[in-house]
């Protein structure tokens, strides 16, 4: 089985597969009469069609971690932000046609993703409960998944 090493999530390292979302040095702007400092515009959303935002709870996973499905979504970017200040695995796959080879981030506390449109990503994956995020992704009808099984399997370590 192919093992792959979790690199630290940065926006450098995980540029070709979209945008790091997180609050990082100071704000852009101050809003609210001054009481609110505004990260602004963070990760792009390209989607065709409407984009909404949907709230997942999914069950977490241990490390090593077993992959052997990845997606991804044609129609539109895919946003995660955390809802909890546990770190989650990110796990992408080179390549546009079919997955190539996989990378994996450990996304920190205080840390989201973008997915660009069309990226080869795996599930989502919490390592603690709960494994509650605010997703922002399209929201319209028509097929916006693509899945494939990976054979072999890849196992993700720290």
């Amino acid at each position: 089985m192919t093992e792959v090493r979790a690199e630290r999530l940065t926006a450098a390292a995980f540029a070709p597969f979209g945008a790091v979302i997180e609050a990082s040095g100071e704000p852009d702007r101050v809003i609210n009469a001054g009481l609110c400092g505004r990260w602004h515009d963070l990760a792009p959303l390209d989607v065709e069609g409407r984009a909404g935002i949907s709230l997942f709870l999914a069950e977490p996973r241990a490390l090593p971690h077993r992959v052997d499905l990845v997606e991804r979504h044609p129609l539109g970017s895919q946003a995660f932000v955390p809802m909890t200040e546990h770190p989650f695995l990110v796990i992408v796959a080179e390549g546009q046609g079919e997955p190539g080879p996989l990378r994996a981030f450990l996304a920190g506390a205080g840390q989201g993703v973008c997915y660009g449109r069309g990226v080869w990503h795996g599930v989502l994956t919490p390592l603690h409960a709960p494994g509650r995020f605010a997703v922002v992704d399209r929201v319209s009808d028509g097929a916006n998944l693509e899945e494939r099984r990976l054979a072999p399997a890849v196992t993700v370590v720290v």
